[in-house]
């Protein structure tokens, strides 16, 4: 009887979300798949802000912390392009739902680990389990929407992959500061839970998906997979732990460079010679596909070394708090949430090479706008100004997917999503590595030019210095005390004001970078097609 009541309610379900045709709606799809993705996505930021709490709750050093985010994403890195292989070894609803049991499971497990060497542990299973969600979203909208509604479904995922890390930030200081650092990661299982209970009620492979069988002569590449997340891996460690260890000056850092090296060149020339590859790098002879997966990695690039810089400059040099840097961010999420359904409807009436041209021109128009910002900057400054860069970042997102895959085939979907998601988690994690480099040694350059204005032959200097040190006496300091102090004050005046240039030097770093981009899109092709027809392949 429970069996029968079971089924009369799973049928009781599916025939309120099908359309009078019978086939389920593809926005409950959309909505289905988008669940968990964002928050995998959001997970990828929202510990950052609870590396202190953790490491003080668990007994370990900052030093040691910061593997909570390396080793997430070394795994996710791996994981990522590897996604297509097994889509279409176990087939992709399968390979879904159980990188999202296993992202669920992993996710309870780092709430409740008892020590920093459990918790890296679970964290690396749950960025294997989490870098599987993105591919496998992006070829089931493939799949579901024709192309001229491509775009919207898209404005669905795209809210999930550009709001998320933006939101995360805050959304972890809040979490932390009002509850324990624990619940950043207990709040992903009835997400979880929710969303395999509909993965299995309403996603179903496409009929041209096969699975592969190892008895029908399919061979696994085992020299591939170790090459490639050897490759991987190792990048990932240099980018993230490169800064803190002066890069190359570092022993660990030289042997992951060189197993970088081997694994990508040797991963590349076996990948490109293997009859059944495990990432097909031929996709690249796609001229669309090949320029999208460019674009995307600098989009990463830009749009998570952003929402790195801005939180750091508000709480450094501004005096915010992590919740209210993490506010300033807001707003700008708010306005790509907005801005995706109108792209998605843009991106079927207008060649998606001027959409992503107005997106980074106005991007980069924003970047510069930060680049003139000083230390007296207000809040509602800061916030315009990432409110203008969203507006940008808003029209890149979908029509550089819509034009990666409007000449791919669909059987080679499910590779595509994941090499192009790749690129852009890659740029994320180069271009983080990227702004933390250059805010060290841009600061130390302008502090060297700065101090050599500091001298005892410069008058200002001197009138500043006594006026501050007879200030300090009739606050009831001593005469050598208020000097003292007024010589410290000018110290940490200079410091704040070579932290404060850097900062401008990445900012106007980053707006060249996407006006760069801009050339780039020529060497794209303009998708021909007319409603209901898909692309000519």
């Amino acid at each position: 009887m429970e069996r029968k009541e079971r089924r009369a309610m799973r049928n009781r379900i599916l025939a309120k979300l099908r359309k009078p045709d019978g086939t389920i709606n593809p926005w409950v799809i959309a909505v289905t798949v988008t669940m968990a993705t964002f928050m995998e996505v959001l997970d990828t930021s929202i510990a950052n802000v609870a590396l202190p709490h953790i490491a003080g709750n668990l007994s370990a050093g900052s030093d040691e912390s910061t593997w909570v985010l390396t080793s997430y994403l070394v795994s996710n890195a791996i994981i990522l392009p590897l996604s297509g292989w097994f889509s279409g070894l176990i087939g992709r609803k399968r390979f879904y739902m159980a990188c999202v049991a296993l992202f669920t499971v992993s996710s309870f497990l780092c709430g409740l680990a008892p020590s920093l060497g459990m918790l890296v542990l679970f964290r690396v299973l749950q960025g294997v389990g989490g870098g599987g969600l993105q591919p496998s979203e992006q070829a089931i909208l493939n799949d579901t929407f024709p192309l001229e509604k491509r775009g919207m479904a898209f404005a669905v995922y795209g809210v999930a992959v550009v709001v998320a890390p933006t939101i995360g930030p805050w959304l972890g200081g809040w979490i932390t500061d009002n509850f324990s650092w624990r619940w950043i990661f207990y709040i992903n299982v009835p997400v979880g839970i929710l969303s395999l209970i509909l993965t299995s009620l309403l996603i179903s492979d496409p009929p041209y998906m096969k699975r592969a069988s190892l008895k029908s002569g399919f061979r696994i590449d085992y020299v591939g997979i170790g090459l490639i997340s050897l490759g991987l891996g190792s990048m990932q460690i240099i980018l993230d732990k490169g800064q803190r260890d002066d890069w190359l000056a570092s022993g660990f850092i030289r042997v992951f460079f060189v197993m970088m090296l081997v694994g990508i060149i040797a991963g590349i020339i076996w990948e490109w010679r293997h009859k059944e590859p495990v990432v097909d790098l031929r996709m690249l002879k796609d001229r669309n596909f090949a320029v999208a997966t460019l674009t995307m990695f600098f989009l990463g690039f830009v749009l998570y070394s952003t929402t790195v810089l801005i939180p750091q400059f508000l709480q450094q040099l501004m005096g915010y708090t992590a919740e209210l840097a993490g506010l300033a961010l807001s707003p700008g999420g708010a306005v790509i949430m907005l801005m995706m359904p109108v792209v998605g409807f843009l991106v079927s009436k207008v060649d998606t090479r001027i959409l992503i041209a107005f997106g980074c021109t106005v991007s980069a128009i924003a970047l510069f706008a930060m680049a003139g910002w000083d230390l007296q900057l207000d809040y509602g400054h800061a916030v315009r100004a990432r409110m203008l860069q969203s507006f940008g970042l808003a029209f890149l997102f979908i029509p550089i997917n819509v034009a990666a895959f409007a000449y791919v085939a669909r059987e080679k979907t499910n590779m595509g999503t994941g090499i192009i998601n790749l690129a852009r988690n890659i740029g994320a994690s180069v271009g983080i590595a990227t702004v933390t480099t250059m805010l060290a040694r841009r600061a130390q350059f302008h502090q060297s030019q700065l101090v050599a204005h500091v001298n005892n032959f410069n008058p200002a200097l001197e009138r500043m210095t006594n006026g501050t040190s007879v200030r300090l006496i009739s606050y009831g300091s001593s005469a050598w005390h208020a000097a003292a102090q007024a010589q410290n004050m000018v110290y940490s005046l200079v410091q704040r004001q070579s932290a404060m240039l850097a900062f401008v030097d990445n900012f106007k770093m980053l707006g060249v970078v996407f006006f760069a981009v801009i050339p780039i899109l020529l060497l794209m092709r303009k998708p021909k097609v007319q409603k209901g027809q898909t692309p000519v392949h």
